[in-house]
């Protein structure tokens, strides 16, 4: 691992931002059950965080979906590894994202999810890359807006590692 990782957003910020995200969400949702789903792998650290966070009551699923494989810039093609193990029919349904980027999982997801009846269905994710924006996607909870860096930390990874990281870095690969 020789691979150098400056911090881009420190840790107390990413803890201070989910507070926020958390405290918007759980006014948004009042007197209602969340039903998160976790898109596996980057968002289970964001995800966990946010959701000890929210007063309301949360019930969990995971969808694990690919258009990375190992490299650092998205194929294009959406894959779904790990579908949903109940049904989204009358729930209230909050997609949890760790980054979006081109916007083509997003909106491939929430077409999909959408068809499977849900009350409701929003997107969270903990960071957003406007600049590398191919299809519009609607993003309810952003919690921060990135430049176009290669990013690891918080759940995100390069070829599985660094998702360990406490913050947020942009990698420069040897």
């Amino acid at each position: 691992m020789t691979d150098k990782i400056s911090v881009l957003i420190p840790e107390e910020a990413v803890t201070q931002r989910i507070n926020e995200l958390a405290d918007q969400i759980s006014k948004d949702y009042e007197g209602k059950q969340v039903h998160i789903i976790c898109i596996l792998k980057g968002s289970i650290v964001f995800s966990c965080d946010l959701a000890k966070r929210l007063t309301v009551p949360v019930t969990f699923d995971f969808m694990s979906v690919s258009s990375y494989g190992n490299e650092t810039v998205s194929s294009g093609r959406v894959r779904i590894l790990k579908d949903l193990d109940e049904s989204i029919q009358g729930k209230d349904v909050l997609i949890i994202e760790d980054i979006i980027d081109s916007g083509r999982t997003l909106s491939y997801l929430k077409d999909l999810l959408s068809s499977r009846g849900p009350a409701s269905l929003n997107i969270c994710t903990l960071l957003d890359k406007p600049d590398r924006r191919e299809t519009e996607v609607e993003v309810k909870y952003v919690g921060f807006e990135i430049p176009d860096k290669f990013v690891v930390g918080y759940g995100l990874d390069y070829n599985q590692l660094y998702r360990n990281l406490p913050y947020v870095g942009v990698v420069e690969l040897n």
